[in-house]
């Protein structure tokens, strides 16, 4: 598989990589066995970039990525986690709902400070198993997430100490890479002038059909050197599926304006010889700025035909035509 340089880095991301939440039950409880056959599916398939964090199953989806990697040869592949949540143990009946099936007995504690920061690398390295993360993304700090007061206290907390947490661990060598992680581009905007951030790891907001980072993130990251992860890029799902019936976008039924807007571009992706799913996941990679394009799944059978479908690039041709029908900014 390609891969592409996270600009000064030193880190190179394969193209297609591999988002685990879903090894971490997300939406269904997933065995250890199937974990284990998808991840392998994903090596196989020659995914070398794998994200994990925290919330995911409350850990589990660490444990899991953990056992998976230390079998593979050091310095073969490149890895992230995310702060910002420090998980603390409760009872089973006070574990809270956050969509992940029977997740590890932890509850969840929004920490953005030095402390809190440190806290969660380092229980992140005792999950894994292993003695290095490539790339600490700081998780959802964003109002979506946390609520305007929320955002509001834990963005003057990373400022006033997270940032200092993250700049020492990448200026030790700890960590290669440091970034955001996030589901909404005013965030991104809110906090790339204020801190030096290596990467963007956005989900949803620059793909096929949506295109809200483009009239400003985009150019703001081509100045500061950031470089971009895309994931999301079936927007949750319509992109994948097309325009059928229950088809959701932004995790929500699509509504009709957003299907008849698919349904031209499924006849687009046919008049080209390509898929929607193709051009969903080649679309991101057409701007430098994109290192990787972030695929989740918990199948090894999905892992393998995403790979499969990832194989084949629409005709340049084709990508004007998709343009022209992508929600306006």
């Amino acid at each position: 598989m390609n891969s592409r340089e996270l600009g000064s880095t030193g880190l190179s991301l394969s193209t297609l990589s591999f988002g685990a939440a879903g090894i971490g039950n997300l939406y269904r409880e997933v065995s250890h066995e199937d974990a284990m056959a998808t991840l392998e599916a994903a090596w196989a398939a020659g995914i070398r970039y794998f994200d994990t964090a925290p919330h995911y199953g409350h850990g589990l989806s660490e444990r899991r990525l953990g056992d998976f990697l230390r079998g593979k040869p050091k310095g073969s592949f490149v890895l992230s986690s995310k702060v910002g949540r420090v998980l603390k143990p409760v009872p089973e009946s006070e574990v809270p709902e956050y969509g992940f099936v029977r997740p590890l007995p932890f509850a969840q504690v929004h920490d953005y400070s030095y402390d809190g920061i440190m806290r969660s690398y380092e229980d992140s390295l005792t999950r894994l198993g292993l003695n290095a993360i490539d790339i600490l993304y700081i998780h959802d700090l964003e109002v979506t997430t946390l609520g305007e007061q929320g955002y509001a206290r834990h963005f003057a907390s990373f400022l006033e100490s997270g940032a200092r947490a993250l700049t020492e661990l990448k200026s030790s060598g700890a960590v290669k890479a440091i970034g955001l992680g996030v589901n909404e581009v005013p965030a991104c905007l809110n906090l790339i002038d204020r801190f030096s951030l290596d990467a963007i790891l956005l989900a949803g907001r620059y793909t096929l059909l949506d295109r809200s980072a483009e009239p400003e993130l985009l150019d703001r990251c081509r100045k500061a050197g950031t470089k971009l992860i895309i994931g999301g890029v079936f927007n949750s799902g319509i992109l994948a599926t097309g325009a059928q019936p229950g088809a959701t976008f932004n995790y929500t039924e699509a509504p009709p304006d957003i299907m008849d807007k698919v349904r031209a571009m499924e006849a687009v992706a046919t008049q080209a010889g390509t898929t929607l799913a193709a051009a969903a996941m080649h679309f991101p990679l057409r701007n430098p700025l994109t290192a990787s394009v972030l695929i989740g799944t918990a199948k090894p059978s999905s892992l393998r035909r995403n790979a499969e479908i990832f194989a084949t690039p629409a005709p340049e041709d084709a990508w004007p035509r998709f343009d022209a029908l992508a929600l306006s900014q």
